[in-house]
């Protein structure tokens, strides 16, 4: 007989989510019988980064998967890990298992299963029961970590309980519910999904028109600019630099030669689409730049490194975004295990070929090309792509491009964390608009299919609509009378602005909302999407950028030239990173400061540049960063993997996912001393607490929640049921010896097989519940290296130079 009790009763249940599971090397010790280490530190200090990345594993062959680390060196799981233990003033303790999640709608709700096993501080064995309760969620996405809000649960079945066992253990339960504790990994909430429930939401008018492609199998580099060259003058002296290109290109004018640094080495040539050549000596007038920051990498590398001409790199010049296939030497070919797919394994690029004499296919900012052979020409293939493409392993050293083959579970996933908006609240008293500055009176111009007006001579996202203007600034909507403002927080946006399409370069800011927030009038709440920082939805994949380049806004108007860019899809070697669910680049042949043929920033109050402002576009120094978010305003330095409301640093602006930061699941640290305590059945759980008293019950991990309201555990192949105290197995009626004592209660035996229904949802939750695991570790072992590990492989493999994956 079941017994559901008023979720405001049995709530506090949850308090078992106060526990914190130690890494994998605790659990060993203990199963050893040596102590297990202790950890003590304050319960919510943030974590720290390690002194140094950990190594990088060895370089697997590509059939093969990536070598495990030894348990003794994996991280803590980054929510803590399951199941988790919690005990009461009373003395008795509550341990719930890993929540096997039902549902979870438009990635806000979620309804879950637990199973939960209770004892008494004198009970020789646990009551063990099932819970059935429903949450708000927020996400943290850089930590990955899911939250449970306002949670309720609905139902709650202990076969060997009475109603008034179960109303005095809640009432017990209740006071000491930590809210914060509530937390969960992203990766196993994703393991436990229906992917065929993730329906993309394709974004009418993204393109996937075909770069420009160089190919080239000894070193070479690809410079971009932004159109032709635009030459500003540098104050008191006779060279000038273009600032339409993220490299360091000169133009000197006594000689009219033009100059180039490619790291510590400097090339010449009479024509900027070259032929290069060694540069020798360099004019005086280098050593003459202005002693500031703007020149700080160019002044640290001369006079540069001697270079033979045998050594120059080729240079590819081109004036619209472009992309470079780099291979050292000969094509290398790697089977991929499963398939008929050969993969290329000596480039950065992700690059295969069907046969070594069938089509080449090369993917960047999420979109395939295909061509005969390695010089093209390239078509766009994503919806074509064989059936191949889907089989390639989660162990394969490039198995990262999984995520953009239409109909595989990778692609569903990054579409679903690419609409999982950012939020956070905004104070309309305390927040302050940036500076609005224009290149003379302000300028606007039509958007097609639309009534809203643009403003083009100015680097912020600034609208006309009908007479109001409104701006979007690092997530933040203002509203003004003027163009010159006065600015303040918008509390609602007009719906045109929404309908800019994405043949507009402004089309970013239509992932920015306004959500609806009537707790104080005072605050206003925001959410942005993964597009307004350049990842779109198209062709059941996410993409990097619209595939449409958009002509910088420029001209000369006093001592500078004034120059507007705009973001370009292609020129960053753009890649998915499955560890991060954003996109990264291969920087090392596309210039020095993350660009793309984008160059300086230009102030147009003072006239004047920030040459150190051209990290545009996503960013990886090491090919393992979350994309660089170039509308943070921190265009003074490459930050790696910021949130879009994370550069405010203000009070005024609370962002939706700081209970991430502050959480002690973060770190792993409760500022009390962990204990791994064996159980009954030979498995460790983790208790907190420091008084050493006995909490064992259960088993680590293999309990399960059967939506039929009774609790399971896989033995030796077989699912058994939790009946009246006792395990039966399910294919079989209990008899004799097998037969478990009844509790002295009043309810009738259930002992019975268990439906097919519920034995295939135990092995499908059984089996997600492995890879979430597997899942959360492999993330967990990425954090500890300090994001300095190979991003190619969901699971880990490959070696990483650049963009991760190609060997030196």
């Amino acid at each position: 007989m079941k017994h559901y009790t008023p979720a405001r009763r049995i709530a506090a249940v949850f308090a078992a989510l106060s526990v914190i599971v130690p890494p994998p090397a605790h659990l060993a010790a203990a199963t050893q019988g040596q102590p297990a280490p202790k950890t003590t530190a304050p319960a919510t200090s943030p974590p720290q980064p390690p002194s140094k990345p950990a190594a990088t594993p060895p370089v697997q062959p590509a059939a093969k998967p990536a070598a495990t680390a030894a348990a003794t060196s994996a991280p803590a799981p980054v929510d803590g890990g399951w199941p988790r233990l919690h005990s009461l003033p009373d003395g008795s303790s509550f341990l719930v298992y890993q929540p096997q999640v039902a549902t979870w709608s438009e990635w806000k709700h979620l309804v879950a299963f637990s199973a939960v096993s209770y004892r008494t501080k004198t009970a020789e064995k646990p009551a063990i029961g099932t819970i059935k309760f429903a949450a708000d969620t927020k996400v943290a996405l850089d930590d990955r970590l899911v939250s449970f809000q306002k949670l309720k649960i609905a139902e709650a079945n202990f076969q060997t309980l009475d109603k008034e066992q179960v109303r005095q253990i809640v009432a017990e339960m209740e006071k000491g519910m930590p809210p914060d504790d509530r937390i969960i990994a992203l990766d196993r909430v994703l393991a436990n999904l229906n992917k065929s429930e993730i329906v993309p939401k394709n974004v009418e008018g993204i393109k996937a028109d075909p770069p420009t492609v160089f190919f080239s199998k000894t070193p070479a580099v690809v410079m971009n600019l932004d159109g032709d060259p635009i030459w500003s003058p540098i104050k008191e002296n006779d060279l000038k630099y273009a600032v339409n290109t993220n490299w360091d290109l000169f133009q000197h004018g006594p000689t009219s030669t033009y100059y180039l640094r490619n790291n510590d080495t400097w090339l010449k040539a009479t024509d900027v689409k070259g032929p290069w050549s060694p540069a020798g000596t360099l004019p005086a007038s280098f050593s003459k730049l202005p002693a500031e920051d703007n020149w700080k990498d160019v002044k640290a590398n001369l006079p540069g490194k001697p270079i033979a001409a045998s050594a120059v790199p080729k240079v590819f010049v081109s004036v619209a975004p472009a992309e470079l296939v780099l291979l050292t030497g000969e094509p290398k070919y790697a089977a991929v295990q499963g398939t008929g797919l050969l993969w290329v394994s000596n480039t950065d690029s992700d690059l295969f070929r069907l046969g070594k004499t069938g089509s080449v296919y090369y993917l960047v900012a999420g979109r395939w090309f295909s061509a005969p052979d390695f010089t093209g020409p390239w078509t766009f293939a994503t919806p074509s792509l064989p059936a191949e493409f889907k089989k390639i392993p989660l162990e394969h050293e490039r198995s990262r491009v999984l995520a953009s083959v239409p109909g595989t579970d990778q692609a569903a996933e990054a579409v679903l964390l690419a609409q999982i908006p950012q939020t956070a609240r905004v104070n309309k008293k305390q927040t302050k608009a940036p500076e609005v500055a224009f290149q003379g009176d302000p300028k606007f111009t039509p958007i097609e299919k639309t009534t809203v007006q643009r403003a083009v001579n100015t680097d912020k996202d600034v609208f006309k609509v009908g007479d109001g203007y409104y701006m979007c600034y690092q997530g933040v909507w203002f509203v003004a009378k003027s163009a010159s403002g006065p600015w303040e927080v918008a509390a609602s946006v007009p719906e045109q602005i929404y309908q800019i399409p994405p043949s507009s370069p402004a089309n970013h800011v239509t992932y920015v909302t306004v959500e609806k927030d009537d707790s104080d009038d005072e605050w206003v709440s925001f959410a942005a999407a993964a597009g307004y920082t350049g990842m779109m939805v198209a062709w059941g994949c996410t993409v990097w950028g619209t595939g449409w380049y958009y002509p910088p806004y420029w001209g000369y108007g006093g001592y500078y030239p004034y120059y507007y860019p705009h973001f370009p899809t292609y020129g960053y070697s753009a890649w998915y990173n499955p560890y991060t669910g954003a996109y990264g680049r291969s920087a090392s042949v596309y210039g020095p400061y993350g660009g793309a043929g984008i160059g300086a920033r230009y102030n147009p109050r003072t006239g004047t540049y920030a040459r150190g402002a051209a990290a545009y576009g996503p960013y990886g120094a090491r090919g393992v960063a979350q994309a660089y978010n170039p509308r943070t305003g921190a265009y003074g330095q490459t930050r790696q993997g910021s949130n879009v409301y994370g550069s405010w640093g203000s009070t005024s602006v609370q962002r939706g996912d700081d209970w991430a930061k502050t959480n002690r699941y973060t770190n792993n640290r409760t500022g009390t001393t962990t204990r791994t305590i064996r159980t009954d059945e030979g498995s460790a759980v983790t208790r907190r607490g420091s008084d050493g008293g006995r909490a064992a019950m259960g088993e680590g991990g293999n309990i399960y929640a059967g939506k039929d309201g009774n609790a399971y555990r896989r033995e030796n192949g077989t699912w058994q049921k939790y009946d009246n105290g006792g395990w039966s197995n399910t294919d079989r009626q209990p008899s004799g010896a097998d037969r478990p004592e009844r509790a002295s209660t009043s309810q009738p035996r259930t002992d019975r097989p268990a439906d097919r229904s519920t034995v295939d949802q135990l092995n499908r939750d059984a089996a997600a519940r492995s890879e979430g695991a597997q899942r959360s570790k492999d993330y967990s072992n990425y954090k500890s290296s300090g994001g300095s590990r190979s991003t190619g492989s969901y699971r880990g493999g490959g070696a990483s130079r650049g963009g991760g994956g190609r060997r030196r």
